[in-house]
């Protein structure tokens, strides 16, 4: 692709590293941005700019949050006794979407994956099993997807803890296998909280 600028060509390749970018399409929305009055796009950058320097991460549940502890960890009419295991936020907003679960969150961030080079101790579950075994908790809802690579951390995770009073559950499989959490709908992810099953009786039925 020949650029006639190289300001032009600079901010096209910047924005083509954003995940399901390529290069028509960043070329697309960097022409429509240079349309726009420069004062929207200084929001956009400053907005940009702002976020990656003041956003904090819940001290709690790892989730995404403008103070060290989020709303959801900080809220007291969430039941702090039941934790629902999540790769990333965007699993958070879709189970909040359902209003169907009032317990607390812990995100991962992530799953295994020893194909792109994720192990254990990439993700936030040394944080998860001190939970577990501080006696706090009385039931973990593992929320992964229905892939390999959530299935696997799931079974890594239950490794870690079933020596601890904890009840292990998992959403009901509404949810098609290899499906992401973040594309179920709200009613069938709903539903999937609201049926969730014991995860031992998970392992006998894959």
């Amino acid at each position: 692709m020949d650029f006639s600028s190289k300001l032009l060509e600079n901010a096209v390749n910047e924005m083509s590293q954003l995940p399901g970018i390529g290069k028509r399409t960043a070329l697309r929305l960097v022409l429509h941005m240079l349309k726009q009055p420069q004062e929207q796009t200084q929001r956009l950058s400053e907005s940009l700019q702002q976020m990656r320097e003041e956003i904090n991460f819940c001290k709690n549940c790892h989730n995404i949050s403008d103070t060290t502890l989020c709303e959801i960890c900080a809220n007291p009419n969430r039941n702090e006794k039941i934790i629902c295991v999540v790769e990333d936020i965007r699993d958070v907003m879709a189970i909040e979407n359902t209003s169907q679960y009032k317990g607390n969150y812990h995100v991962l961030g992530g799953k295994i994956s020893p194909m792109d080079g994720v192990g254990p101790g990439e993700l936030n579950i040394a944080s998860l099993v001190e939970k577990v075994k501080s006696g706090d908790v009385e039931e973990l809802i593992f929320a992964l997807s229905s892939t390999m690579e959530g299935d696997t951390t799931n079974f890594f995770i239950f490794k870690q803890i079933e020596e601890y009073p904890v009840t292990t559950t998992t959403i009901a499989r509404g949810i098609s296998v290899g499906d992401e959490l973040e594309y179920a709908d709200e009613i069938t992810l709903g539903r999937s909280i609201l049926n969730r099953i014991p995860f031992e009786t998970s392992l006998k039925s894959s």
